[in-house]
């Protein structure tokens, strides 16, 4: 931690806003901060949500009409900056980095318009709306080979659907690991509150970052492991909104002038006596992050998209992709007082070669100018790769489990394929896509039948499924499931007993959840959205190496019920074209 510390002791950056981060204003104190709500809609008492509640109205079946549209247009290109000092080749979205925000109230539709404008070399591309269930819109998902081909470059794709939940999400990149390299941005929806805040910061995203750029990272990884694989890559950095400090004497000779030290770190201003919302979000590749502030307890009020009851903690455990939501009083301190914010990735689970993130908050009074000197919560890392005791959460909206109508048990290995590459396995096949043939489209045309590799499971007409993951391997994963949040019955080592379940009548439900390694994790949703919908591990490199799965959901139902629009079509027609005439390099499993 001691040169991490002596590197940004100069708290005035060394680079500006736009060589760090583009037009992005993330991580400055110029950074917005969020409403309550949107007021261009209409406001029955008081709020566009009416009298629905956290905890009285069922956020599933529940979700306002608004008629509201929220409209964005996304360019995806790319560009060059240094968020460390370290300047590299990335992919942005309006040039930005992170990307811009999106925000609706629950119940609005959200449009966004997104041109592949990616050159130098040309690629496909696609968005995914993290966590949001597309109900009634599985074709705008976002996953290449599943629900749509990639938006071929040149081209230009409107997604539209509706913020059937509120909280905290992201939206990326799921061609291939392209979100690695900078393609991703905050997703805000505002709903009922169940708890009491003054001022909503909003996003902190928490990211480690390589200097490699994410294409060379795939094939680094996909490579033979006798011609030098790699599949677990370190980290160079780790980022707070989207900025940290890098010490330029560590990187390679010829590295040097692309390297300046004392880059500058993300800020932050408190108010004083005031009670913050932080929207915290793992947008890393790899590394789970422990999130703290110091001096400062924090009160979770949400994880995923799912309110919980309050309860306060020192620190924060983060798998990628999961969100979680705290609120931070500013009463620790007089107004003149500074703070660091503290994200480590754990070195327990992760290749990192430097894993701390910091960034400064500042009181009203304080000197913006100074580093704080604040020390750090002592508090170990327990080093087994997995979330808070499901016993803490409880959401705020009550479901039972119920009995399921059928129970699948799927585990993760790893293989070492007949080229000599490391590949990951989810219930015995390593997923690889076909980009012209997306899952969804031929189901709806009535065609199950699939190769091995797409590894699809049929669930047919079930109601309700009870998904065991078993994960002897030495990883822990970050599994998300597309469409549906999960209620998650149980989490440990070894296997599950069969029938421990966690808090029964309420158990904690997610989108996405570590299972450590060596461990378990139990998990069960209701059929109740006709799709085809992904089921993964959110580290980039092990989706990469093909550790995903299809789970389709109501065939019979897709075919006969589902009106998909034609423009869906489109997409594979102008890939098909872009491709007669450009052979794609898809070195890793497309997602």
């Amino acid at each position: 931690m001691g040169n991490v510390v002596t590197t940004v002791l100069g708290i005035v950056a060394a680079l500006t806003q736009q060589q760090t981060n583009g037009n992005s204003l993330w991580g400055t104190l110029l950074a917005p901060t969020f409403p309550l709500f949107l007021t261009n809609n209409p406001l029955p008492n008081g709020f566009p949500w009416g009298l629905l509640t956290a905890a009285g109205s069922n956020p599933y079946t529940q979700a306002p009409n608004t008629g509201v549209i929220r409209s964005y247009d996304f360019t995806i290109s790319r560009g060059s900056i240094a968020p460390d000092g370290y300047q590299k080749d990335v992919i942005l979205i309006n040039d930005q980095y992170p990307g811009p925000v999106i925000e609706a109230n629950w119940g609005d539709v959200i449009q966004v318009t997104v041109h592949n404008q990616i050159t130098g070399p040309e690629e496909g591309t696609s968005l995914h709306w993290h966590g949001l269930l597309q109900k009634e819109t599985p074709w705008y998902d976002g996953v290449p080979a599943v629900q749509q081909c990639p938006i071929a470059p040149g081209k230009s794709f409107t997604y539209q659907f509706r913020a059937s939940l509120y909280g905290t999400t992201w939206y990326h990149s799921h061609y291939s690991a392209q979100y690695s390299g900078g393609l991703l941005g905050p997703l805000i929806i505002h709903g009922p509150s169940n708890a009491n805040y003054d001022i909503d910061l909003g996003p902190v995203f928490l990211s480690d970052w390589y200097h490699t750029e994410y294409f060379q990272l795939v094939e680094e990884i996909m490579k033979p492991l006798a011609s030098g694989g790699n599949p677990r890559p370190a980290s160079d950095n780790n980022l707070i909104n989207g900025k940290m400090n890098f010490d330029c004497s560590t990187v390679a000779a010829g590295d040097t002038t692309h390297c300046t030290d004392g880059a500058g770190l993300s800020k932050f201003k408190f108010t004083n006596g005031k009670t913050h919302r932080l929207r915290l979000i793992n947008a890393g590749s790899e590394g789970i992050q422990r999130f703290s502030i110091d001096g400062h307890n924090l009160t979770i009020i949400a994880n995923d998209f799912i309110p919980i009851k309050p309860y306060a903690t020192e620190v924060v455990t983060l798998g990628v992709g999961q969100r979680t939501d705290v609120l931070v009083t500013a009463d620790a301190g007089p107004s003149t007082s500074a703070w660091w914010m503290r994200s480590n990735i754990s070195t327990a689970c992760t290749n990192a070669n430097q894993p701390y993130a910091l960034a400064a908050i500042y009181y009203d009074k304080a000197d913006t100018t100074k580093a704080p000197t604040s020390v750090a919560w002592n508090v170990p890392d327990p080093g087994n790769c997995a979330n808070d005791d499901l016993s803490l959460t409880v959401p705020y909206y009550s479901i039972a489990a119920t009995n399921p109508s059928t129970t699948k048990t799927m585990v993760i290995d790893y293989v070492i394929n007949a080229t000599g590459s490391f590949l990951w396995r989810l219930d015995g096949t390593s997923f690889r896509a076909n980009y012209n043939n997306p899952v969804l489209l031929l189901a709806e045309q009535g065609n199950l039948t699939y190769p091995d590799e797409w590894n699809v499971k049929n669930f047919g007409t079930n109601t309700t499924v009870r998904v065991v993951v078993n994960n002897p391997s030495p990883a822990s994963h970050p599994m998300h499931l597309h469409g549906h949040y999960m209620q998650i019955l149980h989490e440990g080592d070894g296997n599950w007993d069969g029938s421990s379940i966690v808090n029964a009548n309420n158990p904690q439900r997610r989108d996405t959840q570590l299972v450590r390694a060596n461990g378990h994790f139990v998990m069960q949703y209701s059929l109740d959205n006709p799709g085809v919908w992904p089921f993964h591990c959110h580290t980039a490199w092990h989706v990469s190496a093909g550790l995903y799965a299809n789970l389709l959901e109501r065939p019979a139902d897709i075919e006969k019920d589902l009106s998909i629009p034609l423009v869906m079509q489109q997409t594979c027609t102008d890939w098909k074209a872009y491709t007669n005439k450009d052979v794609v390099d898809q070195i890793d499993s497309g997602v």
